[in-house]
């Protein structure tokens, strides 16, 4: 008889787990979330396959920098000051790592599993009808100035070491790339072989479809334990009842945190709140995905709309989402399209799981057939297709000829 595998969450991760392993082997496998897939914080991102992202935010100066910007009401960076004291165990670790010797260490270990992003979605969806989300673009970085690009030096510099080199573009050649852009945008950084999905959520939910065409099973239940015999994981506890199996995946997020309790493992991970507006079948926006970088945003044109994302929030999982990040987003993305015309607005706010280390869980916890696949922060949507077969690989014993290390779980222990 074939082993089971329950994955646990239906995100991107999780369902790009489940299609490697039935690729991969003939083993049952099962997906479980609360929510239907691609409707958790897979469904809300900029959407851009973004092979360069391999600097973390905590860069050498984050702790000189941070009460700025804090208090600067045009910078993307919100605090729900009531959750300041949960926040701050994690948020000193956090810190920890602002300073160049962890910042490399960082990015070197995120190079794994973003710098071929487009590969990967394309080697997940070839020849099925998921095929046509995928997109395949440049990726822009759009300054005010060449000073303002260089003071971004050491961040480029990280990316130039990993093999990603910008085309600059400056004034009229900027403009002529890019005709929507304000003219207070003076300057374009523009990288190739990058990509986006035009819809992050109807992606998955496709991705879902090609997983239950490949004999997988979903089912909509909450996660509650685990349960253990000798130490091996037999059987998951949700809200539908017990499900046995031989081995589980968690890939739920900034929620995966109590499951790892659960385990006898204290994660140090938060929610960054993220948000993101959609301007319904927009005009005069950009025609490929470009990161704003004085307002820290990004405008990706998707299939409803174009959609603008990119503002960070401190508060929990509780709280309701905040007026002042939605209304930034919609003041930054008319001072940079200033032509921007739309039907309607979406507004959606959701939670990115951010480990203090800013690499996520990638691994098996001991030797109790529960493996980590959570804790991506920014980089969810462009590394994980990767992370799924990388996980699928460790669980149906075939070799994974990448170094994981970085993302072993038991880092935390």
């Amino acid at each position: 008889m074939s082993k089971h595998v329950i994955i646990a969450g239906a995100g991107i991760v999780g369902v790009s787990t489940g299609i490697w392993l039935r690729r991969f082997c003939d083993a049952k496998v099962t997906i479980i979330d609360r929510l239907p897939p691609g409707e958790g914080t897979s469904h809300g991102n900029a959407g851009v396959l973004a092979a360069c992202a391999i600097a973390p935010v905590t860069a050498p100066g984050l702790i000189r920098k941070a009460p700025k910007m804090l208090m600067n009401p045009d910078f993307p960076l919100f605090m729900r000051w009531g959750y300041f004291p949960k926040l701050l165990p994690w948020l000193i670790k956090y810190l920890g790592t602002a300073n160049d010797a962890d910042t490399r260490r960082i990015a070197s270990g995120l190079v794994t599993i973003v710098a071929d992003s487009v590969d990967q979605h394309k080697s997940l969806v070839t020849d099925t009808d998921a095929a046509s989300w995928v997109t395949e673009s440049d990726y822009s970085f759009a300054y005010t100035n060449r000073a303002a690009f260089e003071a971004d030096s050491y961040t480029w510099g990280l990316r130039r070491e990993a093999g990603f080199e910008p085309l600059l573009r400056e004034g009229e050649a900027a403009r002529e790339y890019e005709p929507q852009l304000s003219p207070s945008i003076g300057l374009l950084a523009t990288m190739s072989d990058h990509g986006y999905i035009r819809d992050p959520g109807g992606y998955v939910k496709a991705l879902a479809k090609v997983f239950e065409g490949l004999g997988g099973t979903i089912l909509q239940a909450e996660i509650k334990d685990f349960e253990m015999t000798d130490g091996k994981v037999t059987a998951v506890a949700t809200s539908e009842g017990r499900q046995p199996c031989d081995q589980a995946v968690l890939a739920t997020g900034v929620w995966s945190k109590p499951l790892m309790k659960k385990l006898g493992l204290s994660i140090p991970i938060e929610a960054e709140r993220g948000y993101h507006v959609i301007f319904e079948d927009a005009e005069g926006g950009p025609s490929h995905p470009v990161m704003v970088a004085s307002g820290k945003f990004v405008a990706t044109p998707m299939a409803a709309g174009l959609r603008c994302a990119g503002v960070v929030e401190f508060g929990g999982l509780e709280a309701g989402p905040s007026k002042a990040p939605l209304n930034l987003l919609r003041k930054q993305a008319k001072a940079a399209f200033p032509n921007l015309s739309y039907k309607g607005e979406i507004e959606w706010l959701g939670h990115r799981p951010a480990p203090s280390d800013s690499l996520p869980l990638i691994g098996e916890v001991r030797n109790t057939g529960v493996f980590t696949a959570f804790g991506h922060q920014h980089i969810g949507l462009t590394g994980g297709p990767k992370t799924g077969r990388i996980v699928a690989g460790l669980v149906a014993e075939q070799p994974v000829n990448t170094d994981i290390g970085a993302f072993d779980p038991m880092r935390f222990a």
